[in-house]
């Protein structure tokens, strides 16, 4: 004999993370690809901080002794050596994290370069050269760019003349949001925990229920005017500080969560509902908007937040990107002195 569940009772047994599925499509924020699994995320996005992180770590040394070897048979001045190791070992992580997931992997190009139109460029397609060379499609991959003018800019053209997917990370205005639909990229990273972060330091307010969150209402506001307006620009949430702000964020296209979050989200049977939706977003009371360069810097301006935020994330990224450079010399010139 069979027993039937009731679907309030089988809900109860799923977990909040299991719920989210249904709604939302999951992708695991780490360099940590051997954590990776347990979660069964469809994509997974890393960052040079991630990255760093993840070098540090025993498990993953081998990697970082292959992209140095690599950097040093290529050849050139140090300054090339170091760089060809660097974008070596940003793909050698992402070529292990797609072996754990069915989807895309994000592989950020180096923050340093977010002013430069031209080098992001540049670095995007040597990327993801490299993945084709380890027989991986550029379908798998999108690549990472600061949501600067210059690096919307790029990611235009990188859409448009090659075909390259792009993820716009470090986006907190809704100018930057609204110029990356205008390109025409594939998706967008809007931050949600960095902007409470931001809240919490230069207001009043210290807690916020997750639909007051300022993140939360930042994201959902995009999204709202993404479905509106039908742009193909889909939006994944990301930076969360709690898994309050997650179950907020129900039903938006994309969530990219740590593995410290995913793990909590898994033991939570708490209900998860939809709190986003394409019917909903089209009810909402939301004017076009068109922003060229002027008015594009003008508006991202205006908000103080945006600009703070957008300048400290490039400033960190950087930051540890100089920290895995020096990493990378010092093993190399053991390398080099035979040690």
């Amino acid at each position: 004999m069979s027993v039937s569940v009731s679907p309030d009772k089988r809900r109860k047994m799923e977990s909040a993370l299991d719920q989210l599925k249904k709604y939302t499509v999951v992708v695991a924020d780490t360099g940590d690809f051997n954590a990776i699994e347990e979660y069964k995320p469809q994509d997974a996005t890393t960052n040079p901080s991630l990255i760093l992180a993840a070098t540090k770590m025993p498990a993953y040394q081998h990697l970082l002794d292959q992209a140095i070897k690599y950097g040093i048979s290529k050849g050139g001045s140090e300054e090339e050596q170091v760089t060809n190791t660097m974008d070596k070992l940003f793909v050698s992580f992402g070529l292990e994290i797609l072996k754990k997931i069915p989807g895309r992997v994000s592989t950020e190009v180096d923050a340093r370069l977010s002013f430069d139109k031209e080098a992001m460029l540049s670095r995007a397609r040597r990327l993801i050269s490299l993945y084709e060379e380890a027989g991986i499609s550029k379908e798998r991959i999108l690549i990472k760019l600061s949501s600067t003018w210059e690096g919307i800019q790029a990611g235009r053209e990188l859409e448009d003349k090659h075909g390259i997917h792009c993820n716009m990370t470090l986006l907190f205005s809704f100018a930057q949001a609204v110029a990356c639909a205008e390109a025409g990229v594939t998706l967008i990273s809007p931050f949600v925990g960095r902007i409470l972060d931001w809240h919490k330091e230069n207001t009043d307010r210290k807690s916020f229920e997750p639909h007051e969150d300022p993140g939360v209402v930042s994201v959902t506001k995009i999204y709202n005017y993404y479905k509106k307006f039908d742009y193909s620009t889909v939006v994944m949430g990301a930076s969360f500080r709690n898994t309050g702000e997650v179950k907020a964020l129900a039903g938006c296209d994309l969530l990219t969560i740590s593995t410290g979050l995913l793990a909590e989200l898994k033991k939570d049977h708490s209900a998860v509902t939809a709190m986003l939706t394409a019917d909903g977003a089209k009810a909402c009371e939301l004017p076009k908007v068109h922003l060229d360069e002027r008015e594009f810097r003008w508006q991202h301006n205006e908000d103080r937040m945006a600009v703070e935020k957008l300048s400290d994330g490039i400033r960190k990224f950087a930051a540890d990107a100089v920290k895995l450079e020096g990493m990378i010399k010092d093993k190399m010139l053991n390398v080099k002195n035979g040690q």
